[in-house]
């Protein structure tokens, strides 16, 4: 089982950046399917992105503008977020599983690790 916190969160304006961490502990990080998601007020939890055997998937909202990665050796995730906007505004958190079929990967019913989330604001 691998433990996850998010770090990296916070208030930035529109057209900004920011980059968020999700540090693993507990587990072997390198065998893990990593994805962002991120959850507005009142609204679902939305995919954002995620890595898997160094593929990469992205949610329609943030494509060409946020990027994902990894390094194995710091058992560590990172979500590239450029070119924000208000409606980005949300809890971001980073969710691993070792058993995730590609299909499935953006849903996230298919995660079993989740960090506790970062709050982003982006202000207008």
């Amino acid at each position: 089982q691998v433990q996850l916190v998010e770090s990296g969160g916070g208030l930035v304006q529109a057209g900004g950046s920011l980059r968020l961490s999700c540090a693993a502990s507990g587990g072997t990080f390198r065998s893990y399917t990593v994805a962002w998601f991120r959850q507005a007020p009142g609204k679902e939890r939305e995919f954002i992105a995620a890595i898997k055997m160094g593929n990469t998937y992205y949610g329609d909202s943030v494509k060409g503008r946020f990027t994902i990665s990894r390094d194995n050796g710091k058992a560590t995730s990172y979500l590239q977020m450029n070119s924000l906007k208000p409606e980005d505004t949300a809890v971001y958190y980073c969710a691993a599983s070792a058993t995730i079929i590609t299909s499935q990967i953006r849903r996230s019913e298919s995660y079993y690790n989740w960090g506790p989330g970062t709050q982003v604001t982006v202000s207008s």
